[in-house]
């Protein structure tokens, strides 16, 4: 059987475009890779360069009613059992977990089949998943030098690779950040997950409705709004006079991504590793009321890097915003600093170290066969 690796990710873009990357990047080295998610992933598994993708039970055990950890404790032992009859069809040389309770029942069953396991943590905070099998896998890869909820019982397990990004990430960060021409279009690319469209949706008419006539005329906004959001944020833009592309979703975000002149996002681990390697200032709003306000802490690190600012949705006023937009764009030297920051953050060669890990463990699993 050839070489193969298990991956294992939540359906969520934050997990698995660095699954993504790290199996774009195995399979140029000859290494077979299947993939483990949820439901959720079905708008991502489009060109995921997976032999096979599986799904197994599992769920969050969230909450304080007995009867919904009860029904989450249910689902993820059907989830461990189901993973232990796909890794002995499968015989992987290694699982690699991404984040979200998916990834829970495959590494578990991994340990208890003696497969070599790792994790990767695209944030400054070690998600609930993580934390709970971090004492358990064989190695434990992070995207930050500082990574809050490792303890000492696991440092010796770290690696600091970096959070990978996607091939068309890395193919569009050779293109050099361009200021705005004189008398050209201002480009600001808005887009937040499905946690963060309607509030950009809401925020952004509210700001481009304050912004000057002059700088309206000039603006263009490249923004993910939610399908029912869509006609309305059409319609108050078109009013506004400033033009537009909106889209539920953007295959091509990255390209976007490269030829704005400035960016508002939440502050997701993909999105923040995405415009680092790009090389884009932003403004980030990370998503309230987290139970451990990872976006916080992914913006304060980016911010404090010089890369781009900060702005608590507590901290929102549709004035505030409308004058920090309009200062930044016509401030051609904070936006090429803020973008050179951001540039100097990037970890472009972070899907390379993940990967030599992962083969890494499935020598050892070869070894030991």
């Amino acid at each position: 059987m050839p070489r193969s690796v298990m991956l294992a990710a939540g359906g969520t873009g934050g997990h698995l475009f660095p699954a993504l990357a790290l199996a774009q990047e195995l399979v140029r080295r000859g290494v077979a890779v299947d993939l483990v998610t949820d439901v959720r992933a079905d708008r991502y598994e489009r060109g995921f360069p997976a032999r096979q993708v599986y799904r197994v039970p599992s769920a969050s055990p969230t909450g304080k009613s007995p009867l919904t950890l009860a029904r989450a404790v249910w689902s993820l032992s059907r989830g461990i059992l189901a993973s232990l009859r796909l890794l002995r069809r499968v015989r992987p040389g290694a699982v690699v977990g991404f984040g979200g309770y998916p990834c829970f029942p495959p590494l578990v069953a991994a340990r208890l089949l003696g497969v070599p396991t790792a994790l990767h943590e695209q944030n400054a905070v070690l998600g609930r998943a993580n934390r709970s099998l971090a004492r358990h896998v064989t190695a434990i890869a992070t995207s930050f030098e500082h990574t809050r909820f490792l303890d000492r019982r696991t440092q010796g397990k770290v690696r600091v690779t970096g959070n990978p990004v996607r091939d068309m990430v890395v193919d569009w960060a050779a293109l050099p950040y361009q200021l705005p021409s004189e008398g050209g279009p201002y480009s600001i690319v808005v887009f937040g997950g499905s946690q963060g469209a309607r509030f950009f949706a809401d925020a952004m008419l509210e700001t481009v409705a304050l912004l000057p006539a002059w700088l309206r005329a000039r603006l263009f906004v490249v923004q993910q709004c939610r399908e029912e959001d869509l006609e309305r944020v059409r319609e108050a833009y078109q009013a506004a006079g400033v033009g537009a592309n909106l889209a539920a979703f953007f295959l091509d975000l990255p390209e976007e991504l490269a030829k704005a002149h400035l960016v508002m996002a939440r502050a997701g681990a993909s999105t923040v590793a995405e415009l680092t390697v790009i090389g884009r200032p932003a403004i980030l709003v990370p998503l309230p009321h987290a139970i451990d306000n990872d976006q916080l802490q992914n913006a304060l690190r980016f911010a404090d890097a010089g890369a781009g600012w900060c702005l608590e949705q507590k901290n929102y006023t549709p004035e505030f915003l409308a004058e920090a937009v309009t200062d930044l764009l016509t401030s051609p030297d904070k936006l090429s600093q803020a973008a050179a920051a951001a540039k100097a953050l990037g970890r472009p060669r972070a899907v390379t170290h993940l990967a030599d890990l992962v083969e890494e463990l499935v020598g050892r699993s070869a070894g030991s066969a």
